[in-house]
């Protein structure tokens, strides 16, 4: 097996992992986005989506991996980490990421409406900023994006039965 296909194997492993955290958020009735945190192979962090429990606008899944991340290192210098997320960073989220030197992310679907990667944004390459990202999205995309599409759908079958 070439050093691409294990690459691409471990990056699906750990996306399939932090699909399990996003469908941890969907039991919960938040949007299922679930995030990792990994260094040499070891997950230090495992988070998902808890704005609506929590009443927290900041609790996105990668953010609440990434303090969990920090703390458990003693540094919020995330160096050497790779950072799986099932939806493509936010700009709030992505400047966390720069913030937290996080070198590499890979994450699922392409986020529409607020995607900061690539889709509207590009914060983790802005030459502007002090700190690069190497980012490869798409992991396991149709899956991602299809927890999500299915979240969506439910939520407004809800709401129709609820008015009819």
């Amino acid at each position: 097996m070439s050093v691409e296909d294990q690459m691409r194997a471990r990056d699906e492993r750990y996306m399939r992992m932090a699909l399990d955290e996003a469908a941890r958020s969907a039991a919960r009735g938040e949007v299922p986005v679930g995030a990792l945190v990994v260094r040499d192979d070891e997950i230090l962090a495992r988070a998902h989506n808890l704005r609506e429990s929590a009443q927290d606008p900041a609790a996105h899944a990668e953010l609440i991996a990434v303090r969990k991340a920090a703390a458990r290192l003693g540094s919020w210098r995330l160096e050497g980490c790779t950072v799986y997320v099932t939806l493509e960073p936010c700009p709030m989220c992505a400047g966390l990421l720069v913030n937290a030197r996080v070198p590499r992310v890979v994450w699922g679907a392409a986020d529409p409406k607020a995607g900061a990667f690539v889709t509207l944004y590009r914060i983790g390459d802005d030459p502007r900023l002090n700190h690069r990202i190497d980012d490869q999205g798409g992991v396991l995309a149709d899956e991602c994006g299809q927890a999500l599409r299915d979240f969506f759908t439910s939520i407004r079958a809800r709401r129709r039965a609820n008015r009819g």
